[in-house]
């Protein structure tokens, strides 16, 4: 799990807000498809949730990631889903 699109995705959830592939992929001039890939990875290592059907947040673990406070070698995957 390391992938430049990642700490973008991450940025733009680090806002606050709840969005989808779609709002992400235009804020990061990313394809909608790429950024639902990384979405799907990033949840399994419990970086973000998907509270609502087609919309992602940060998770608290996904902010330490930011902050450095985690390293990615150092992230196993989830065994929870969404």
């Amino acid at each position: 799990m390391q992938n430049p699109t990642d700490d973008r995705v991450l940025e733009i959830l680090d806002t606050g807000l709840l969005l989808g592939p779609t709002a992400i992929a235009k804020n990061i001039d990313k394809h909608r498809v790429t950024v639902s890939d990384r979405l799907r990875e990033l949840q399994r290592y419990g970086l973000v949730a998907c509270p609502e059907e087609g919309y992602y947040e940060i998770t608290e673990q996904g902010k330490k990631y930011l902050e450095g406070e985690l390293d990615a070698d150092e992230l196993e995957e989830s065994t929870s889903g969404g």
